[in-house]
């Protein structure tokens, strides 16, 4: 069995940048962005899940749907990613470092059933849009506009993913 050691920095790196926000304020954005970035990476990945295991009598429809959703969120990802980087910062987007930041449920990998597979992706969706959210809120008191309105514009296209998600769930109600 290979060991795996964590070699993930904890205090992140800046490249020189004429970028007008202070290095302070970069420092912290990119921190909040690598977290972001870290449940934005899961996400795309539990929306592939989905989209590989969903069974039932819905299935093409919400096979079609989890994987327009993983192409939205995949754009997501590199928007987060590339604002990092322009901001000095490094964007750690990998797998391993995605699994120990992430801060999505873990999605559970038994279900097959197209219900039970909203109500997972519903509850995945939701909570990186409230992380999306909140992202809004701490970059403006970070004096960022571009990065609150990043995430404004994430925010919008998950809450459209959600919308679609549970409507799948809503008409029972």
């Amino acid at each position: 069995m290979k060991t795996v050691t964590n070699t993930f920095e904890e205090e992140p790196t800046l490249y020189k940048t004429e970028n007008g926000i202070s290095p302070q304020h970069r420092t912290e954005l990119n921190t909040l962005l690598n977290q972001r970035l870290a449940s934005a990476v899961d996400l795309q990945m539990q929306m592939k899940q989905a989209h590989w295991n969903v069974k039932g009598p819905n299935f093409i429809g919400l096979h079609e749907l989890f994987d327009k959703i993983d192409e939205a969120v995949e754009s997501y990802v590199d928007t987060i990613a590339e604002r990092i980087v322009q901001l000095g910062g490094i964007a750690e987007g990998t797998v391993r470092v995605a699994a120990t930041r992430s801060l999505l449920e873990e999605y559970p990998l038994a279900i097959a059933d197209g219900t039970a597979h909203v109500a997972a992706v519903s509850t995945a969706l939701s909570t990186f849009g409230n992380e999306a959210r909140t992202a809004i809120n701490e970059a403006d008191e970070l004096d960022d506009a571009d990065t609150a309105d990043l995430f404004t514009e994430i925010s919008r296209g998950i809450d459209k993913w959600l919308w679609f998600v549970e409507a799948h769930a809503q008409a029972n109600k």
